[in-house]
């Protein structure tokens, strides 16, 4: 993020008061102590481009275990919370509510976790479609969702552990709230990886071709979704630009090429020739 993406940023969070170095500050002390001053600033970089206001902590910075090469590092990356999910719901005018969690019968007699959890976990959001309510219902298995002590064990972490039906409720808001408003991004959240295991490579690594390097089970990118997305999302009135789209973001300084695809790949799998596109567009 540049400097003055930066104090762009600041300026729209009502922050513009105080110096770049105190609003680091203030956020490294309070929101996120022991962050470094680059995990701080893609936080800032991320409330700046979706319009957020940084001291409500709409986002997380969560450590990831990246492999690369033969080796493992450590890199943090930026998660929306279930928070930023419902405040993007009610701001789109169109929420209409949420069920309170629907549970499945209690399991009890499983030796691999060793305690007792719903089976599973139902949540309905409402979105006010041309004045009636539609329903979109998510139904999460807890087997499918609870984050374990280690790699290679079954039994849960301590959050899981202690909260077992709290922690499968936020699962399965966060999937109705992505169902029902599918604007808000296909990202999971901090309260659904809390705790899990990361694991991803390097992209660009010579241990892995860059176009497989991501999570299985990620959608394609297709080129129609690709072309789409490289756009600038333009106020039909005004003519300002509401959102960037992801070659202005590169072009402008907002963010790097790679940076742009490490986010972007915790959603999509991209070919080799998209992958290079978006490089390109840092030489031009």
């Amino acid at each position: 993020m540049s400097k003055a993406n930066q104090v762009v940023a600041i300026k729209q969070t009502g922050l513009s008061a105080m110096s770049e170095t105190e609003v680091l500050t203030v956020l490294k002390n309070s929101l996120y102590p022991g962050a470094s001053d680059n995990s701080v600033k893609m936080v800032l970089n991320y409330c700046q481009a979706s319009g957020l206001d940084p001291m409500q902590k709409p986002v997380h910075i969560v450590p990831m275990s990246v492999k690369n090469g033969n080796e493992y590092e450590m890199r943090d990356v930026i998660m929306p919370g279930i928070g930023l999910y419902r405040t993007q719901a009610a701001r789109s005018g169109e929420y209409g509510g949420i069920t309170e969690p629907d549970y499945g019968e209690d399991v009890s007699d499983d030796k691999e976790v060793g305690i007792t959890y719903p089976k599973w976990c139902k949540v309905t959001v409402k979105r006010i479609i041309n004045g009636s309510a539609v329903e979109f219902t998510a139904k999460e298995f807890w087997k499918e969702n609870y984050a374990t002590k280690k790699r290679g064990e079954t039994k849960p972490n301590a959050m899981w552990e202690r909260r077992p039906y709290a922690q499968i409720a936020k699962c399965a808001e966060a999937q109705a709230l992505r169902k029902a408003f599918p604007e808000v991004g296909a990202q999971p959240t901090f309260d659904e990886m809390d705790g899990k295991q990361f694991e991803e490579t390097v992209i660009g690594s010579s241990s892995s071709p860059a176009s497989t390097q991501s999570k299985p089970g990620l959608p394609e990118c297709t080129q129609k979704k690709f072309d789409s997305m490289c756009i600038d999302d333009i106020d039909g009135e005004s003519g300002e630009v509401k959102k960037m789209g992801w070659e202005s973001l590169v072009k402008s300084g907002s963010k790097t090429a790679e940076h742009l695809i490490t986010m972007l790949s915790t959603k999509y799998t991209f070919s080799d020739a998209q992958l290079e596109t978006m490089r390109s567009w840092e030489k031009k």
